[in-house]
């Protein structure tokens, strides 16, 4: 064999375990949460050999799974598509208007990225509590929709759209909204489903904020519910790896279907901040 052919055997061996070593938890979560907890306890085998949905329908019928799955679903749905607009419409001002101050502001969001999110949540939790959101969907969603990244990726698009496009459509008495929403997004619906994938994803793992502001059962996300069931029912091993499995299916199926998207998202978002 040549070297190359060496280079390229080894780089896939290297691939190989790589990804074993990425499945292999999943793996053994799955093997557990499919097994009774005595087996669990009693037997550390790592075959999957047994069937057992006795945890999956514990998890279902003795906990607020399906209402914490509405409130993961409607909240990071909601997340998703304001930060979205509101991203696309900030950076469109920015890229294609001109007002005083312009630039500062741009700097100013720029900047947003030294500081780090936990640094402001007591800021945040004072002013929702001050406004009355404690334990409300809105309390959960407000303090999510600062995304410096999105502004910053689609400015880096409208840029790059020539001025001849957005003159022809001024000539031809279209406003600015018809601009943005007729020309600009569609020439851009590549990015925004790749930063819509990757900001419903950030929004559906999101743990520590909903942990402090949701104080009642009825509205935490999936991601408090879990530490929630831990509580009420004690260690129960193979309950508790159906509850994560069930927790993640929706983010793993929405990797799998959108993988492309995803790692698309993913290079965008560290291009802009490296």
């Amino acid at each position: 064999m040549t070297a190359k052919q060496w280079r390229n055997i080894s780089l896939t061996a290297l691939i190989l375990i790589a990804a074993a070593i990425w499945v292999f938890p999943l793996y053994w979560a799955l093997t557990t949460s499919l097994r009774s907890e005595m087996r669990v306890v009693s037997d550390a085998g790592v075959w999957l050999d047994e069937l057992n949905f006795s945890a999956y329908i514990q998890v279902l019928s003795t906990s607020k799974l399906p209402l914490w799955y509405l409130n993961s679903v409607g909240t990071s749905l909601i997340i998703t598509v304001l930060v979205l607009l509101f991203g696309m419409m900030c950076a469109y001002a920015l890229s294609q208007l001109q007002f005083p101050g312009r630039r500062v502001l741009y700097l100013v969001i720029v900047a947003s990225f030294m500081v780090p999110a936990p640094a402001l949540y007591v800021a945040k939790f004072i002013l929702m509590s001050d406004m009355g959101l404690v334990n409300t969907w809105w309390g959960i969603i407000l303090p999510q929709l600062i995304v410096p990244v999105v502004v910053i990726v689609y400015k880096q698009f409208f840029d790059a759209i020539p001025k001849e496009m957005r003159e022809a459509v001024l000539l031809d008495g279209g406003s600015e909204f018809v601009l943005l929403f007729k020309l600009y997004l569609p020439l851009n619906w590549g990015i925004t489903t790749a930063l819509a994938i990757i900001t419903f994803i950030g929004a559906w793992n999101n743990f520590f904020w909903p942990f402090l502001i949701v104080t009642g059962e009825n509205m935490m996300t999936i991601p408090v519910g879990i530490t929630q069931v831990d509580d009420a029912f004690g260690v129960a091993y193979a309950r508790t790896m159906a509850l994560a499995l069930l927790a993640a299916a929706p983010v793993i199926i929405g990797y799998l279907i959108f993988q492309k998207r995803v790692t698309e998202a993913v290079m965008i978002s560290a291009g802009v901040k490296g």
